[in-house]
């Protein structure tokens, strides 16, 4: 499943601006000078920066995002794919429905 595809319906149900197109997107690795095998780096994409815009401070649990953080740089932190997947299933089926 290409997540790219999927990212146009949620932007739709989110009301967030269209993203730009990959062929203007910048590039990572050699052309900005940094290494895909020293470090690992994640960055938002467009619609993710829109949603983190709209949503503002409504409802965040601070307490939730700073022990994330602490754990994400500890290296600690781990992920369930597969509930995440299923809670992302379940909440655009619930929105459709």
């Amino acid at each position: 499943m290409d997540i790219r595809s999927s990212l146009e319906g949620l932007k739709s149900l989110l009301g967030t601006p269209a993203a730009m197109p990959a062929s203007q997107q910048p590039k990572s690795g050699a052309a900005t000078g940094g290494s895909a095998l020293g470090c690992d780096r994640a960055t938002f994409s467009s619609a993710a920066s829109g949603v983190s815009q709209s949503a503002g401070d409504a409802g965040v649990r601070m307490d939730k995002v700073a022990s994330i953080q602490a754990a994400l740089a500890a290296g600690t932190y781990t992920i369930n794919p597969s509930a995440i997947a299923s809670r992302l299933v379940d909440s655009m089926l619930a929105s459709h429905a």
